[in-house]
């Protein structure tokens, strides 16, 4: 009788069938076994700011934060966050009922869609997407229904009639990521209002990533979805530390929402982590306080990287998405010749790169259902620091000949 349970059935739940372990695993496991340049994972090679590091320490040694926080978050950072939506946006949230820290913007994903889903429902997903996405879509029993951004000159844009077929009666919620992984995209005031007057019209909530809210390039400009008619009580926003300070191992994400919302999320987070990242929390709240002149300035340094990175991408034979947003460069391999691009497979491209040319980057057909939509796109993080780019830039030119 013992071995009949493994014997009939999997071990692993079948929701999470699909998912194995993930590229980003695979990939930066290849970078060390081959010594290559890592622009796979988008985190960055150095530390942000040294007075929110040292506001850590501090929060270390004065005991604030070693024992369990408060379930929703500290109060100095619900209030920083309460005061930086305000401040940016104009959006008013109660720091005591409409803000919520999460263990990262990933745990922030996981318990809002453990929250507002039930078996069956539909969430329409911006495809390609964030992977944690669909994960979490499983584990909530919900259906994911991709809609798929689509290249149109040197962007990738959203189909709104697209949009609109894709809902049903059985559609629960939209999950829309702007500025956009991997893609680089940066929804329009003209694609958000679509977004918005649909929602209204059939009654749907929207989830919103908007973690690259601060890396907005060129005339491009981050508007929240809450901020556009009749959004505000529907609307459950994710905000992310890590993205914007460079401090992605502290884990510190946020949910701004109406009262409602921000309720159902931490019934489902209190059995998550239920609370993390004390120390962090207070560090974090004194980064968000930082003066305008932080932002412009991180801004204005990943803008240069992308540009240095998206030049030399060109220049050894890909054709260039330049992103509006975001720290990632999507590229599509097919002008590099059908012996080289391996004809248009972004998988064995990627596993070929690293002997290649010493660089490791992600095949976007992780990020698809239509899989064959993604095939011929490649992803370049441009988050390192300028050596690390120029270095990476001469070992690529080795793919122009």
């Amino acid at each position: 009788m013992t071995g009949m349970t493994s014997s009939t059935r999997p071990l692993l739940n079948r929701r999470l069938a699909e998912f194995g372990t993930t590229i980003f695993a695979e990939m930066s496991a290849l970078a060390v076994q081959t010594g290559s340049i890592n622009l796979g994972q988008g985190f960055p090679d150095t530390d942000g700011p040294e007075e929110v590091r040292e506001a850590a320490v501090r929060a270390l040694r004065d005991g604030r934060g070693n024992q369990y926080p408060p379930g929703p978050g500290v109060p100095e950072l619900r209030t920083a966050i309460s005061a930086h939506q305000e401040r940016r946006y104009g959006l008013a949230y109660d720091p005591d009922t409409e803000v919520l820290v999460t263990a990262g913007a990933t745990e922030a994903i996981a318990a809002t869609l453990l929250a507002l889903l039930e078996p069956g429902d539909e969430v329409i997903a911006l495809e390609p997407y964030y992977d944690s996405y669909a994960a979490c879509i499983a584990m909530a029993g919900g259906t994911r229904v991709p809609v798929t951004l689509r290249p149109h000159e040197d962007s990738f844009r959203l189909d709104l009639d697209e949009l609109r077929a894709a809902v049903t009666d059985r559609t629960r919620l939209l999950l829309v990521n702007t500025p956009h992984n991997p893609t680089g995209t940066v929804l329009t005031r003209a694609e958000l209002t679509a977004i918005a007057e649909l929602a209204v019209e059939r009654d749907l909530l929207v989830v919103t990533d908007e973690v690259y809210e601060h890396l907005v390039f060129d005339a491009a400009e981050h508007l929240p979805l809450a901020t556009f008619p009749g959004m505000r009580d529907r609307t459950v926003t994710i905000g992310s530390a890590g993205k914007t300070f460079s401090f992605t191992g502290w884990k510190v994400g946020w949910v701004t929402a109406a009262p409602g919302l921000v309720s159902a999320v931490r019934s489902a987070k209190q059995f998550l982590t239920y609370v993390s990242s004390g120390p962090f929390q207070y560090a974090v709240a004194e980064a968000l306080a930082l003066p305008d002149t932080y932002f412009t300035a991180f801004r204005e340094d990943m803008l240069a990287k992308r540009d240095l990175l998206a030049a030399g991408l060109a220049d050894a034979g890909f054709k260039v998405f330049q992103p509006a947003g975001t720290y990632f460069i999507t590229t599509d391999i097919r002008p590099l010749g059908t012996v080289l691009s391996e004809e248009g497979d972004g998988f064995a491209f990627c596993r070929a790169l690293p002997e290649r040319a010493g660089v490791v980057a992600i095949p976007n057909a992780v990020f698809y259902d239509h899989r064959e939509a993604g095939a011929p796109f490649v992803r370049f993080a441009f988050c390192k620091q300028t050596a690390v780019l120029e270095e990476a830039v001469k070992r690529l030119k080795a793919l122009a000949g």
